[in-house]
């Protein structure tokens, strides 16, 4: 049971990353690659200041504030200096990693004896039970934030950041930013991403250096899982789609290792998953055509 209620518990909070994915990814069809460098960037950052002595809850919110500001300079670079995004997200990434190292000091910092927000939602005593506790107040966080998303995005703002991603000179043409738009859309999207990074570590007790690695496919894997889960369509089908399909990529990858799969293949099967899962649309549309055809 408490394997189980992890794994939902992690997968809701890489939720957060799945909603930052589909922000860029969705939105503005930008295959950010800052995302492996942001997630570590929040846990790195509220791990520090955890450890430094800082409320844990300010500490959080600090660690979204830098990966906002990690997500809005990739958006400056592509946009400013007309720099492919993919590129951009690279250099971005590549930066992150030395910047992550000098923030926590050492490629590892342990947090099991520190006021984490985890901990301090434990010594609520809410629930008998402490996993369910994490587990109910993780669902009530991503809730709240899917909701908030989905109503920024029916905001005159979040409309504008929409139509910049699908027809950019159309809205230009309005007379909108839209080096500004996909700028703060970025900032958005990796400052969730950070805060993912950030409740992370202070789950599962520790910000490594290496934490973000493939997790930029972890995210697109949510989305794409989720999307084929409720379909297309409107954006809060596809928040939930994403949150959804986190949550099950993570109870398939639990239950994968559960039956013995080999730690060490993960990423690999991840990957060929994604793969997969990019794949099968596109066939099944060309099947559907050849179908219309032969009628």
């Amino acid at each position: 049971m408490s394997l189980l209620i992890g794994a939902l518990t992690i997968g809701l909070i890489l939720a957060l990353l799945a909603l930052g994915m589909f922000i860029s990814f969705k939105i503005y069809n930008f295959a950010d690659i800052t995302a492996e460098g942001s997630i570590t960037l929040g846990a790195a950052i509220a791990a520090a200041l955890i450890v430094s002595g800082m409320n844990p809850f300010l500490a959080t919110l600090i660690a979204m504030i830098g990966g906002f500001i990690a997500g809005s300079i990739t958006g400056l670079i592509h946009t400013k200096f007309n720099i492919n995004g993919l590129l951009a997200g690279i250099l971005m990434m590549t930066a992150l990693y030395s910047v992550n190292l000098h923030i926590m000091g050492k490629s590892n910092l342990p947090l099991m004896s520190q006021n984490t927000v985890v901990s301090f939602i434990e010594g609520l005593k809410i629930l008998p039970n402490n996993d369910i506790a994490v587990f109910l107040a993780t669902l009530i966080l991503v809730t709240i934030i899917g909701i908030v998303l989905y109503l920024f995005f029916r905001t005159n703002i979040g409309t504008a950041m929409r139509a910049t991603g699908n027809n950019p000179q159309m809205i230009r043409a309005l007379g909108v930013n839209t080096g500004m738009m996909i700028t703060l859309g970025l900032g958005l999207a990796n400052a969730l991403i950070a805060l993912s990074g950030a409740l992370l570590a202070q789950y599962q007790g520790f910000a490594d250096v290496q934490m973000g690695i493939g997790m930029m496919v972890w995210g697109l894997a949510s989305v794409i899982i989720g999307e084929a889960i409720v379909g297309g369509g409107s954006v809060a089908m596809l928040i939930i789609g994403s949150i959804f399909g986190s949550v099950i990529f993570r109870l398939l990858v639990a239950v994968a290792l559960r039956l013995g799969m080999n730690p060490n293949d993960l990423k690999l099967i991840t990957a060929l998953f994604v793969f997969i899962a990019l794949v099968i649309p596109y066939y099944t549309k060309k099947m559907q055509k050849r179908g219309v055809e032969a009628k």
